[in-house]
């Protein structure tokens, strides 16, 4: 039985009773604080961030491996109203963009209003009160909110996946996600099996064979399917650079935006001109035949398919890493674990002491759609299990009222900053909020037919891309073969789709007048 809400304008514990809300915000990564600063200046500050871990930074609070930096150039890595001039070099490192998140939470005014080590169990949409009710449960036990709209900024990487191998559950060494690292783990000396070879693994990888290097242990690196490899140009900003950048008045917006046009000129290549990545695939070939000199070795990281297909990764110490004489690269499949190591398909058992899980996270089957239930009384993760993810505009979806995704569907790069395309997403949230209060609207949800036409232009577009043509497996891909997760195009184009809020593409309603509590309670 759904709880009785208080009246509008009051307020409760997240105990004892239901907080009312205008908005709820899901997450407090980048996503999440960026809808809780832009509402905040929109005048729209009766809102409360709810996020599962102990601070602000999402996937930068708890990604916390060695070697754990941004893969996209620092410069762009930051929101375009707190630029910051500090950064230490070319691609930040964790701790740096840590650090910086909780600098502008800080300076935002807004983190009275984040609620931390709560998680979302249950959002379920209340035709009647047209609300959301929302449950969690959090140190204080179970809570309850009831808001007019939800935002969800619960990011694609902020559930791990675990793979599905037998006998996982019996291997008695350490076992932790790249995501979620034990720190109190001792690996000097120990053998180390890292599975996987996708972003986290590379970065983590040549900081693993250094350590064991240095104290006679072994690392063994499971790899499916090999990736493209490209060179980090890294550098650290001077002393000269970074004072200027915080005394020259648009110097450093200068050199965002040309950043900015750089990687924003390589999306022709991944849309429309895939076979142009045969110039990529040649320099990395050559690169990997300058670090390894061992032809099978050579041979099993090079791909078979087109570059781009997969994500790009970006490292100087990958293939001298794998290279090194404490390292062997396995790519036989993985049958079982047993209690003291793993046993892949050739027969061969090799020991280990610790395994360190890189396998990525759950994309295409977001773990917080089935906690979201709409109007006809069926989870968002029920909904997208036909036909794969949807939404309009990668933000608002059918059948869901006053929901918005920070980082839905089609919203995701591979080019560029996430950043843009989630200021592109809040801009446009702001601007329905806005219309919302103005023409006292209590209910905004796109129609079928705006949200049915919208995917089906991205699928369009998205059919002779390289992440479709490229001939591989890419978690970009659901099972049914889609892209749900990239945008096919640069991210002005989507800037330009989310300008501002489209009502004719929605179905709207008319606050309705309640009844009183009392009403309620004995109805």
């Amino acid at each position: 039985m759904l709880p009785t809400p208080v009246p509008d304008g009051a307020s409760e514990g997240a105990t004892g009773g239901v907080r009312v809300v205008d908005h709820l915000i899901v997450g407090a990564g980048f996503a999440g604080l960026a809808a809780a600063i832009k509402l905040d200046e929109a005048g729209e500050r009766d809102f409360v961030v709810l996020d599962k871990d102990s601070d602000v930074g999402g996937t930068w609070h708890v990604n916390t491996y060695p070697g754990a930096e941004c893969d996209v150039p620092s410069q762009l890595y930051s929101y375009s109203f707190a630029l910051n001039p500090d950064w230490s070099k070319v691609y930040s490192p964790q701790a740096e963009i840590q650090a910086y998140i909780r600098d502008v939470a800080a300076r935002s005014g807004t983190l009275d209003r984040f609620v931390f080590g709560t998680e979302v169990t249950d959002a379920t949409w209340d035709e009647d009160r047209q609300r959301w009710i929302v449950t969690t449960e959090g140190p204080d036990g179970p809570g309850c909110y009831a808001a007019r709209t939800l935002v969800v900024g619960a990011g694609g990487l902020s559930e791990p996946r675990l793979p599905d191998i037998d006998g996982i559950d019996d291997f008695a060494g350490e076992t932790f996600h790249s995501a979620r690292w034990n720190h109190d783990a001792d690996l000097a000396g120990k053998r180390v099996a890292v599975i996987g070879t996708g972003a986290s693994a590379i970065q983590l990888v040549p900081e693993l064979q250094r350590l064991l290097a240095e104290s006679g242990g072994h690392l063994d690196v499971y790899q499916r399917t090999p990736n493209w490899v490209i060179p980090r140009n890294e550098r650290a900003y001077t002393a000269l650079e970074k004072r200027l950048f915080r005394t020259v008045p648009g110097l450093q917006r200068a050199v965002r935006g040309a950043v900015y046009a750089q990687l924003e000129a390589r999306v022709p290549v991944f849309t429309r001109f895939p076979a142009l990545m045969r110039v990529v695939e040649a320099q990395v070939k050559r690169r990997i035949a300058a670090a390894i000199e061992d032809p099978d070795l050579r041979a099993a990281v090079t791909p078979s398919y087109r570059a781009g297909c997969k994500r790009i990764l970006i490292s100087n110490r990958w293939y001298p890493a794998l290279a090194a004489d404490n390292v062997e690269l396995v790519t036989d499949a993985i049958t079982k674990l047993t209690p003291s190591g793993v046993v892949t398909a050739d027969g061969t058992e090799r020991p280990a002491d610790v395994l360190v899980v890189a396998t990525g996270f759950h994309v295409t089957e977001p773990p917080i759609a089935t906690r979201i239930t709409g109007r006809e009384g069926r989870t968002l993760a029920q909904v997208w299990d036909g036909a794969g993810m949807a939404a309009y505009k990668g933000t608002t979806i059918h059948g869901f009222p006053n929901l918005f995704q920070v980082v839905g569907p089609n919203t995701a790069l591979g080019h560029s900053s996430m950043i843009y395309v989630i200021e592109s997403q809040v801009r446009y949230i702001v601007s329905a909020l806005t219309a919302m209060r103005r023409d006292a609207l209590a209910v905004v949800e796109p129609t079928r037919a705006a949200q049915e036409s919208w995917t089906a232009a991205v699928r369009r577009r998205m059919r002779p891309t390289v992440w479709q043509t490229g001939g591989c497996a890419s978690w970009y891909l659901d099972r049914f073969g889609n892209n749900t997760t990239l945008w096919p195009g640069q991210t002005f184009t989507f800037r330009r789709h989310l300008s501002a809020f489209d009502p004719a593409a929605y179905d709207v309603a008319p606050r309705r007048t309640r009844p009183s509590t009392r009403q309620e309670a004995t109805a």
